[in-house]
């Protein structure tokens, strides 16, 4: 097996679990699960294929992925992050196993390709595939942004490569479930937004850049998006997914996913971002409490990392 490891965190993804380590599997028998209090079979099923599980109460996913960098029991070379909803194609395996070594010592981090699948249907068009995710990196070389949304793995230093096979993000759950969790990423979403204007947070970021890698270029398009006056950017971005970058071409669940996920999810952001407003103005210091007290979320917390306040 090669010298990686990886980590999952998970809560209640019995569904998902079994599916993802075996397509580990296929390179590696080190696996390392953080589990948030699972309640359904998620860390029998992921200690019955060999899988080390540790328990641990959930922050936010930043804190907790760094927790697993922290204390993973395995000392290799190479760490790996996966979602528990994600698997890897053979395809990928088999580029890890034999590609990983050859590396030379200037690379740091890898690069792979995210497949998105929604009602079971490859979604290719509206800029989602391919997207590229920094998912590999040397020990000690990367960390986890602590922000409240859209963490990427930063790099302390080095050069990155890429490979050319997919990790394939198909979550098996139904729509319901699916809206649910967007409505809750909708309140982290307006937190990293606000972030932007009111720098709650001094967290160590993705430099921002417009023709660099796709975490610096999909940073810098949402300072820009930031910028934009509330409920005209969610119109604006869901015309260009749509239409310019061809999302029609993936047929009515193409439609399905980028109506809900391009427009009407961001959207609710920006409701959500108008209610804060509405509610308590524009004053940071007030932000800060209505989310202390509305949503138990401490965005001033000790050595800026975000807290959940446990009621």
């Amino acid at each position: 097996m090669n010298d990686v490891s990886v980590i999952i965190l998970t809560h209640n993804e019995e569904k998902h679990i079994e599916r993802c380590i075996r397509s580990l599997l296929l390179f590696t028998d080190k696996i390392f699960v953080v589990d948030s209090g699972s309640t359904d079979r998620t860390a029998a099923i992921a200690e019955s294929l060999g899988a080390k599980v540790a328990h641990n109460p959930w922050v936010t996913y930043a804190v907790q992925f760094n927790f697993g960098i922290d204390h993973t029991p395995f000392k290799t070379d190479w760490l790996m992050r996966m979602d528990a909803d994600e698997y890897v194609t053979p395809e990928l395996a088999n580029e890890i196993k034999y590609s990983i070594t050859a590396l030379n010592n200037e690379i740091t981090g890898v690069y792979v390709k995210r497949r998105v699948m929604f009602m079971n249907q490859w979604i290719r068009h509206g800029g989602y595939y391919p997207i590229w995710l920094l998912r590999l990196w040397r020990r000690g070389k990367g960390i986890c942004e602590e922000l409240w949304m859209d963490e990427h793995i930063k790099l302390s230093e080095g050069e990155t490569a890429q490979f050319k096979h997919d990790i394939v993000d198909h979550n098996l759950n139904n729509l319901t479930w699916w809206t649910q969790k967007h409505n809750n990423y909708a309140i982290r979403e307006v937190i990293d937004l606000l972030d932007i204007k009111y720098n709650f947070t001094d967290a160590d970021r993705v430099i921002p850049r417009l023709f660099g890698t796709q975490d610096q270029r999909k940073r810098f398009l949402k300072l820009k998006y930031a910028s934009l006056p509330l409920f005209t950017r969610p119109f604006a971005y869901f015309v260009y997914r749509y239409f310019a970058k061809l999302g029609f071409l993936d047929g009515k669940k193409g439609l399905i996913w980028h109506f809900l996920q391009g427009l009407w999810y961001r959207f609710l952001v920006d409701a959500k971002m108008y209610e804060v407003y509405h509610r308590v103005g524009k004053d940071k210091q007030d932000i800060i409490e209505f989310f202390r007290n509305e949503y138990g979320k401490d965005l001033s917390a000790v050595h800026n990392r975000p807290v959940e306040i446990r009621q």
